[in-house]
């Protein structure tokens, strides 16, 4: 059985999940994200795209219901028993939500209190309708689990070490193929085949490739191009390890670069370091931004910047590798040992033309932070 963690973490983790759900007052949790699955015994599908949730008992119980073609998968890969892997029949008219209310019963929760996690991309706006008209005295409960995954065990910590020398190998292979006149799909095709041939998964989303105008972009979109002898390129990637992730970001410039370019540089790489220097325990996650924000708006880019500089990171699956919550001002979450964070310093001038952007993620210790790349943040040039 491929799991990650030995029984005793899956044990306590159980038993974390249960004692916070008591705290809540809740009878049972219904968990629709991928990451709660994955996080309390490990169980590892892609089928959260349609309808499956995970039963969380307040005695300590798990049970899955889900589609037949997982009953396997969650044998395969999980800590559950085949007695509490629960196939809703599949027909046309069948109402999974329906076929959960029966099993709810069938566990002695009807009536009970029962609280779901909402906002999730393993819960879609149909399925919630559904979902909410056979219950329809659910509790929303979406920080449960989640707040319980934020502060990572040793264990974990060592999954975003290696997921981070992923990201470390992926650079490097991808800068081997840069240069001008490089294709850009032989640079992505380096960058993930590094990561698989250390071992890792696919991340929770597509490694973004932008060069030309396409470098003030943060997102995927499709096609490629050559790079020309003066050029930009941004990558945004992540290595994945067990599904953990450990998030870079960089701009590269091919040929000269210009003054410009190497202002932005410079105010990235303080901005980041102005962000690393407010991560400590007890201090809210707003600072951090507050920080980034400073020294960009005094280097003259407040209008180049964004409205967050960050986030968190974890075991997560697709449509994004975002765990939330993000780095933007205001936010009065406080900051806790063993958090993994990605810092991204996103400075991207549509007037100009140029982008410049420097992230990395780091480890959150008792006095500050560690870099989890090898990398350092230097102005990188092909």
């Amino acid at each position: 059985m491929p799991l990650h963690f030995d029984a005793a973490e899956y044990a306590d983790r159980q038993a974390r999940a249960t004692r916070a759900l008591n705290e809540s007052g809740l009878d049972a949790l219904l968990m629709f994200a991928p990451e709660s699955h994955y996080w309390i015994c490990g169980y590892d599908t892609f089928a959260f795209a349609m309808f499956q949730t995970m039963v969380l008992t307040a005695d300590g119980e798990l049970h899955l219901m889900t589609r037949r073609p997982d009953r396997l998968q969650a044998l395969h890969t999980s800590t559950l028993p085949p007695e509490r892997i629960h196939v809703w029949p599949q027909y046309e008219g069948s109402d999974p939500a329906a076929h959960l209310a029966d099993l709810l019963d069938s566990l002695g929760l009807a009536g009970a209190r029962l609280g779901y996690e909402s906002q999730t991309a393993g819960l879609t706006d149909h399925n919630g309708w559904m979902l909410r008209a056979a219950l329809p005295d659910l509790v929303e409960a979406p920080a449960l689990i989640a707040a319980l995954r934020r502060v990572k065990s040793p264990a974990e910590i060592a999954m975003h070490r290696r997921a981070a020398q992923l990201s470390d190998d992926a650079l490097d292979a991808g800068l081997a193929e840069t240069g001008p006149g490089a294709f850009e799909g032989d640079i992505l095709a380096a960058m993930q085949g590094a990561v698989f041939r250390g071992g890792g998964d696919y991340a929770g989303n597509e490694f973004i490739l932008g060069s030309g105008a396409g470098a003030l972009l943060c997102r995927y979109y499709s096609g490629r191009r050559h790079l020309d002898t003066q050029d930009q390129m941004t990558l945004e990637w992540s290595g994945a390890f067990a599904r953990y992730h450990a998030a870079m970001m960089q701009t590269v410039v091919i040929g000269q670069p210009s003054p410009a370019q190497r202002h932005m540089h410079d105010a990235a790489r303080a901005a980041l370091e102005a962000s690393e220097a407010a991560i400590r325990p007890g201090a809210p996650m707003g600072d951090v931004f507050d920080a980034h924000a400073r020294v960009l708006d005094a280097r003259g880019l407040r209008h180049a910047r964004m409205q967050a500089c960050g986030y968190g990171m974890g075991a997560v699956f697709a449509p994004i590798w975002v765990d939330f919550p993000m780095f933007y001002h205001g936010n009065p979450t406080l900051m806790e040992t063993g958090q993994v964070f990605f810092l991204h310093m996103i400075v991207m001038d549509d007037a100009a033309g140029l982008a410049m952007c420097l992230g990395h993620s780091v480890l959150v210790t008792d006095t500050g932070v560690e870099r989890l790349s090898r990398h350092a943040p230097d102005l990188l040039v092909r």
